[in-house]
């Protein structure tokens, strides 16, 4: 069963509050934790009252902040005005993210929309469908035909469907509300004549769902009740009667459920109204609001209470109450039963349970978009947590990521730099580092056993003892130490060093895998429904058939170690047994090597790129083979053709890069673009700290060992730069 459900409607008073009332009372036969979220709310002055009405009926589990995402204002922060237009990409990431933290909480995530009262109210929709995809939520659908003819409704209804299927969301169903209750079948069997993918619903109006309660009356006037408290306030006001005239005038204006608003001092017309509420053929009218701040005396109160009705004093006046009055539509609470009971009530009547429950256990969405990549990528960091050196504290992108990364909890952080200049910088921009910790290399403690280890690893190089200790000056090679020597579990640098400066130190120092003879660069492409790996697009210019198969293997490692089930295909210009030429054998051997050490491994190539990742033109290439068309793990066969390609999917199919990530060493270093954005760098220590939980665990993890063929930087520094720079 599917574990999450978003429910979104197309318009302000859709009625989303019934639908997610019968939708929790329909999951409550197999959910025993439901959680509720609201990504975006108009303000956070008073709870939110649906979020409330829900938690409170249901018992939902922890605190109303944790269900609310943000305010539209704090929303609208996010966005970043682009040379393009808008870009959502950190709101999503931010709205994900606390959904997912709420999600571990609970069995069952229901998020509730947005109510159309947004800034844009236009674009609403889109945003609701671009939310639901990434967090893999199948969609529920709240058309209102409250007031509509059967053609608007319909094409609402196909506005619906169109905008949910161009973000790529899978559809549970459509719930039609407040129809007329005489057309409510004729329009379901319109309706679903044209929806031929998904069950549609039609619910119809009820009046006493939209009816203001004079509880509610009450909190809208800030009122004072002198009489009438109790369960008297919790019913529906039917319609308002304004008393001005005489009592005999009044009084057959007075119906059952109407509202009488008069003057203070007409304690006359409030006593007939109270008089009439005890007469048995007579109407009971809900209440009396007194305007003006004008109250009865204690006489005219002892007359006023046996009735019981509710007895309001608010210091506006007649007309203003009115008016006040006029814009307000009721809301379902907690404490109102009666409408709670009606809202279950016509849901039942109006939804197939059984069909519905089935809709839901069975709707899944196989899509993973950049923002559900991020959210996944930190709670993967977060289950574990290690620590990463972040070398370039003068650069204040790392500075931001540093606050944003103690703020997401996702490692623990060592900056180097030197500790009071940091402070300095990092007040100047406004940001709390917390408990990160600032180390200076030139004064460090540590630099004495760093430098004999640094010493004791490149001795055959010709490095002396005090040679290293003049390296350690250099923040790269400290920080290269700290993760060699076990004080740290990886670094990312690279937003101001060159790639070169970045990897050699690592080169030296931490050395590759046993078995591997070559560092390797990984991108992680976030495209807009799935996630793939290309290597290697940033070190090596063009590796032999025997590296080409060892960096084949360690990119389905790190796809393995981010939650992507490895499927490898083997990029080549030919498919099969199609084409000749040394470049293809290449490739050809490095599948056969490949299959021969990993026979597990899903496996194909050489192969096409469109072979490898699309179903159709595999079913013409290589028909029956179980990867092609699927490929999650793309190896090409060099440097041009893998870092050309993860730049034009990169700049013409609305991808994510996420690299590149260094793969091959025995503890995780990686490089930054110099162009990089404060969220490259926080994806990245996220990245560097789940490389570091999937590292060798025993000795030679930690106290590094000299492998059988070491691995020299020589050579790497102008490809490794070529490819890394500009990625993002």
């Amino acid at each position: 069963m599917t574990d999450v459900l978003y429910v979104t409607s197309m318009e302000p008073d859709a009625g989303k509050t019934v639908v997610a009332l019968g939708v929790l009372d329909l999951l409550a036969r197999s959910v025993r934790r439901p959680v509720v979220f609201r990504p975006v709310v108009p303000d956070r002055d008073a709870p939110d009252p649906l979020v409330e009405l829900l938690r409170e009926r249901y018992g939902l589990p922890g605190e109303h902040e944790d269900a609310v995402g943000l305010t539209w204002a704090e929303a609208a922060a996010l966005v970043e005005v682009t040379d393009s237009g808008p870009d959502p990409r950190r709101l999503v990431a931010e709205l994900v993210e606390r959904a997912a933290r709420l999600r571990a909480r609970g069995d069952f995530l229901l998020v509730l929309g947005t109510d159309f009262t947004g800034p844009s109210p236009a674009t609403e929709l889109d945003l609701n469908a671009v939310l639901a995809v990434n967090l893999g939520a199948p969609v529920l659908t709240v058309v209102s035909a409250r007031g509509k003819e059967p053609a608007v409704v319909s094409a609402a209804a196909r506005e619906a469907r169109s905008v949910l299927a161009a973000r790529g969301c899978t559809r549970v169903a459509t719930v039609v509300n407040r129809a007329a209750p005489g057309a409510a079948e004729a329009l379901a069997e319109r309706l679903r004549a044209e929806d031929a993918d998904a069950p549609v619903y039609v619910l119809p109006e009820m009046a006493v769902l939209a009816a203001l309660t004079v509880d509610e009356v009450v909190t809208a006037l800030s009122g004072t009740v002198l009489a009438g408290s109790g369960p008297r306030l919790e019913r529906e006001v039917a319609g308002y009667v304004v008393g001005s005239g005489h009592l005999q005038t009044v009084l057959p204006l007075l119906d059952d459920g109407v509202l009488l608003v008069t003057s203070g001092d007409r304690v006359d017309l409030a006593v007939g109204a109270a008089a009439a509420a005890l007469g048995p053929d007579l109407p009971t009218p809900a209440g009396v609001v007194l305007t003006l701040g004008t109250r009865p005396d204690a006489l005219g109160l002892r007359l006023l209470e046996p009735s019981g009705i509710p007895v309001v004093s608010v210091q506006q006046s007649t007309y203003a109450v009115l008016h006040r009055l006029e814009g307000l539509h009721g809301v379902i609470r907690p404490s109102s039963t009666r409408k709670v009971a009606a809202a279950l009530g016509a849901f039942a009547a109006g939804v197939d349970a059984e069909e519905l429950h089935e809709r839901i256990r069975l709707s899944r969405t196989d899509a993973v978009t950049p923002a559900m990549f991020n959210a996944r990528l930190l709670e993967r960091a977060r289950a574990s947590r290690r620590t990463v050196v972040l070398p370039e504290s003068e650069d204040e992108r790392v500075l931001r990521a540093a606050e944003e990364l103690v703020h997401l909890d996702v490692a623990d952080l060592v900056l180097l730099g030197d500790p009071e200049e940091v402070a300095a910088r990092a007040a100047r921009l406004g940001l709390d580092l917390g408990p990160t910790r600032v180390v200076d290399p030139a004064t460090s403690p540590l630099r004495p056993e760093l430098a004999r280890a640094l010493a004791q690893r490149r001795a055959h190089k010709g490095v002396t003892l005090e040679a290293a200790h003049d390296l350690l000056a250099d923040e790269t090679y400290f920080g290269t130490l700290l993760v060699a020597t076990g004080h740290a579990d990886g670094m990312v640098s690279g937003a101001t060093h060159t790639t070169a400066a970045t990897i050699r130190p690592a080169l030296e120092v931490i050395r590759t895998r046993p078995g591997v003879s070559r560092v390797s660069g990984a991108f992680l492409m976030c495209l807009p429904e799935r996630v793939l790996v290309f290597a290697d697009c940033a070190v090596t210019l063009d590796p032999t058939a025997e590296e080409l198969a060892g960096i084949a293997l360690s990119t389905a490692q790190t796809a393995q170690a981010f939650g992507i089930e490895p499927r490898v295909a083997m990029v080549s210009y030919s498919t099969g047994t199609s084409g000749a030429g040394a470049d293809v054998e290449k490739v050809r051997e490095a599948t056969r090597l490949v299959a021969a050490r990993r026979p597990d491994l899903p496996l194909t190539g050489p192969v096409q790129y469109d072979a490898a990742v699309d179903p159709v033109v595999a079913a013409a290439k290589l028909p029956g083979d179980p990867v092609a068309g699927r490929a999650t793990v793309l190896v090409f066969p060099d440097l041009n053709t893998g870092n050309t390609t993860y730049k034009a999917v990169q700049r013409s199919a609305d991808a994510v890069a996420v690299g590149p990530v260094l793969q091959g060493l025995r503890r995780p270093v990686n490089d930054l673009s110099r162009g990089c954005t404060v969220a490259d760098v926080v994806s990245t220590v996220a990245i560097t700290a789940v490389q570091a939980q999937h590292a060798d665990d025993d000795a030679q993890a930690a106290q590094v060992a000299e492998p059988a063929q070491p691995a020299e930087p020589a050579g790497l520094a102008e490809p490794a730069a070529a490819g890394a720079e500009g990625a993002a």
